[in-house]
């Protein structure tokens, strides 16, 4: 398959993973997601998944991801057992290559943001929650490019980390139908935040 030149990676596109972290919680599966804080240069006030940049130390992408889930966090890597690491993906915004690792959070911990200035919370969203037709909406950004989004939780969860989530909950088996046709437009104060980067 020929991938178009837009979707391609960037010579210098620098490489990134994040880890998508499921446990079995007091409310059913779940998946960790932390918000990031509002104060940052870049992708200030979204909510998403652990993940960052691999340093020259990390054990490539699977390394990284648990590292950085770590640090943002406080996730034991201990108690995860990394299932695979899903195809890289290539974000041409802000031009990183990012591996997704799927992980089972076998013996969870106590989690709390991390990293001061740089997350804002971190929560386990039930799988229920995330798939709920009444929790599904459709974004429309400034643009006009319409993408998948979740209401869960107080968090807007929009973007690569929705897009992410829908391909993950469509590939698992968990997908409920939900009206595709309740499109809305990205908040003001989101349109704001993401500006910055």
């Amino acid at each position: 398959m020929t991938v178009p030149p837009f979707l391609r990676p960037a010579p210098n596109a620098r490489p990134a993973a994040v880890l998508i972290l499921f446990g079995e919680g007091v409310d059913g599966p779940d998946v960790l997601l932390l918000e990031r804080a509002a104060t940052l240069k870049k992708h200030a006030g979204q909510p998403a998944f652990p993940g960052g940049s691999l340093d020259p130390e990390d054990d490539g992408p699977v390394g990284a991801a648990l590292r950085e889930a770590e640090e943002e966090t406080g996730v034991d890597p201990s108690g995860v057992t990394v299932l695979s690491a899903l195809p890289e993906l290539y974000l041409s915004r802000s031009d990183f290559r990012v591996t997704p690792v799927a992980a089972w959070w076998h013996t969870p911990c106590a989690i709390a943001p991390g990293h001061p200035g740089e997350v804002a919370s971190v929560t386990r969203v039930p799988i229920a929650e995330l798939v709920d037709p009444d929790n599904r909406v459709a974004l429309r950004a400034p643009g006009g490019f319409v993408g998948p989004a979740f209401k869960v939780r107080d968090m807007l969860v929009w973007g690569f980390t929705a897009g992410l989530l829908t391909t993950v909950l469509d590939a698992g088996g968990w997908a409920v139908p939900w009206d595709q046709s309740r499109v809305e437009d990205l908040p003001p104060e989101v349109i704001s935040l993401a500006a910055r980067g």
